[in-house]
């Protein structure tokens, strides 16, 4: 059986709108999150679920997989 990890992003926060992209030591917050999930040993494949255009584009741009 595969397990799949879903992480869900979005820019609309009201305590902290744009957290997802905000920098920390030059990557995204979002970033961050995937790449450590995708050090997991259970997880087969890694997806950031969002709503939102530019998580998406920042998604794919450090290769990762937006849904």
């Amino acid at each position: 059986m595969s397990a799949i990890g879903i992480i869900p992003a979005r820019m609309g926060s009201t305590r902290f709108p744009g957290k997802p992209l905000a920098q920390i030591n030059g990557a995204s917050m979002i970033e961050h999150v995937y790449r450590n999930c995708l050090r997991s040993k259970s997880l087969d494949a890694v997806y950031i679920a969002t709503c939102d255009d530019e998580i998406t584009q920042a998604t794919k741009g450090f290769g990762g997989q937006a849904i």
